[in-house]
């Protein structure tokens, strides 16, 4: 700059938007703190037949949320408080196929942490545990959401749907606990990790959290529809869906049929190959468990199969379920 023949260095004045590392790790740090001080009051440690794992309430009137697996077991169920009191608790239902229970806390005035919507989740947004592993009570650990929509085995054999993959830190103990966002909302109750690998950790999706959670509520229960066979994948041959106008490569090949069940009723025979229920085509077993919802039961629908060549239809009524 020059001013009446003389030279004056320039004055530069600091960048208003510019943002230390600092200052960011404290934003992160706040974050993680509020989502903790939001909902870690509402988070317990849950025992039962020697069996420990992690619940969160949900409701101001003691329902809680936690693994099928946790509380499989017969016997006393005990909720630890974080202020260390231990209190009976009653279970109210569980459902092993989605690996979810709910059972409610007998004390009154109970904080409880509030369910957010799944659908609003993006990958790599922060993603914050809180559980009980190896009886360390309270413990945290932070990471982010490191994808969506996977699946998932259950103990009882169904696939999990919706099942968010995290790689926040869980052991043994956090099972049950809540998968919290910085705003303090529960996305989802922590399922599982996968041994020896470091950083693939599973949480059931909220949406499917209140879906069970509400059905358990008022029936202790959830309702699914059975036909009664045990299959397995099996390819079709090319020829053969071009025979019979599929699209469908693959179909369910019937290796066993409970005795009295729908399908034996409807006619179906082992070595049939199930393609299609209701209309819908089905390539394994996991897509006709999806089909056998709680509006089926009792409603007849028709089920294609491939008999030695041939393409069969049969109607069959779905049964109620009797497993948890």
């Amino acid at each position: 700059m020059r001013e009446r023949g003389r030279w004056y260095d320039p004055i530069v004045l600091p960048d208003p938007t510019a943002v230390s590392d600092l200052d960011l790790l404290d934003a992160y740090s706040r974050a993680v703190i509020g989502a903790v001080e939001t909902v870690g009051p509402a988070v317990v440690r849950v025992e039962r037949a020697g069996a420990r794992g992690s619940g969160v309430i949900f409701t101001p009137d003691g329902f809680a949320l936690t693994n099928s697996h946790v509380v499989e077991g017969g016997g006393p169920l005990v909720a630890t408080l974080p202020d260390g009191r231990t209190v009976g608790a009653t279970l109210v239902g569980r459902d092993g196929s989605s690996d979810l229970a709910v059972f409610r806390v007998h004390a009154s005035a109970l904080p409880w942490a509030r369910l957010g919507d799944s659908r609003d989740v993006r990958v790599g947004q922060v993603a914050v545990a809180i559980g009980n592993p190896y009886g360390f009570d309270h413990t945290v650990t932070s990471g982010v959401v490191s994808a969506l929509g996977r699946s998932l085995r259950a103990r009882s054999g169904r696939l999990m749907d919706d099942i968010i993959q995290t790689d926040a830190a869980l052991n043994p103990g956090n099972s049950g606990g809540p998968l919290v966002t910085t705003r303090g909302e529960v996305i989802g109750i922590n399922t599982a990790m996968i041994l020896p690998a470091q950083g693939i950790c599973f949480a059931i999706a909220s949406n499917t959290v209140r879906f069970v959670a509400s059905r358990l509520i008022r029936d202790g229960r959830i309702r699914r529809g059975v036909i009664g066979v045990a299959g397995q994948q099996t390819p079709i041959p090319r020829m053969l869906a071009r025979a019979h106008r599929m699209a469908a490569t693959a179909g369910v090949l019937v290796t066993a049929i409970e005795p009295a069940s729908p399908a034996s009723a409807a006619g179906i025979e082992e070595g049939d190959v199930i393609v299609a229920f209701d209309g819908v085509a089905v390539t394994g077993v996991d897509e006709l468990h999806r089909l056998l919802t709680e509006a089926r039961i009792g409603t007849p629908a028709e089920l294609s199969v491939l008999r030695r060549g041939r393409l069969a239809r049969f109607t069959v009524t779905p049964a109620e379920s009797q497993r948890d």
